[in-house]
């Protein structure tokens, strides 16, 4: 198989991936019993925090991009939707 078609195949999977469940409920996971998940302004590290979510917190999932090699998913808070940001994937639950 050409890179090319293994490069298409790879970013059709991400994709899709994405796209399954979007707007769906997530929790987030394995931030760690002393640490929390930082909700950000924008999908990636250099963007400003907004707020920390412990484990357990119940977050409505929108969309995700890939920002520097990371996945990001677009969220908002389920008890205070008007409460949205960015956090990594590698810390939610995927339905």
């Amino acid at each position: 198989m050409s890179r090319t078609a293994v490069g298409a195949l790879l970013a059709l999977a991400l994709v899709a991936g994405c796209g399954v469940g979007a707007g769906g409920r997530t929790v987030v996971r394995g931030a760690g019993p002393d640490d929390l998940l930082k909700l950000r302004a924008g999908p990636g590290l250099g963007y400003r925090v907004i707020l920390g979510l412990p484990d357990g917190t119940a977050l409505i999932r929108r969309d995700c991009v890939t920002e520097v090699g990371q996945l990001w998913c677009r969220v908002a808070l389920a008890d205070a939707p008007a409460i949205t940001g960015f956090v990594s994937a590698d810390y939610i639950s995927m339905p």
